[in-house]
């Protein structure tokens, strides 16, 4: 199901009010012409579903959110944290061994055990674009596919307030 789809699909829950809480973006300076695209996505999504309080923490690559985002979660007033970053693929190995450190990392960061200097977790979304091209990262930073940094944005506030459902 692409993403347009999925967005407009009945199951999609709304998006809850973020008035209150203090949202955390690490963001990659790399492939800046597609991250700040992503980073302002967010920074809409999140202002328009009332949060106030917002710190951005700028690094100069992806393999870096790791790191930011830990230091943005030993703020015990940080509710969540959006890894915003973007990798393309070259020549080389270095998107693998990039991109498999920063999912990695990021996946670490959101199991409980890592949190130990917090008393309560709280979740980091991956919003870093692994794609094979720049034209396929372009389109998913405000093109044809919309914004992931909103989407990231919209799971942020999700897992902060999270809706349970039951279906029968």
């Amino acid at each position: 199901m692409s993403t347009i789809d999925h967005i407009q699909s009945l199951h999609h829950s709304p998006v809850p009010s973020g008035e209150g809480l203090h949202i955390g973006i690490a963001v990659a300076e790399w492939n800046n012409n597609i991250t700040e695209p992503l980073l302002e996505g967010a920074l809409e999504m999140l202002r328009k579903q009332e949060v106030k309080k917002i710190t951005v923490f700028r690094v100069p690559g992806a393999f870096e959110l790791v790191n930011a985002s830990a230091r943005l979660l030993a703020n015990p007033g940080i509710d969540a944290v959006i890894a915003i970053g973007c990798v393309v693929r070259g020549d080389t190995p270095h998107f693998d061994y990039i991109c498999q450190g920063v999912t990695f990392g990021i996946s670490q960061l959101n199991m409980t055990l890592a949190h130990g200097f917090r008393t309560t977790p709280a979740p980091v979304i991956f919003g870093v674009l692994t794609t094979e091209t720049m034209e396929q990262a372009e389109e998913r930073a405000g093109g044809r596919l919309g914004n992931k940094g909103a989407e990231a944005a919209e799971t942020a506030l999700k897992m902060c307030r999270p809706i349970c459902t039951v279906q029968k």
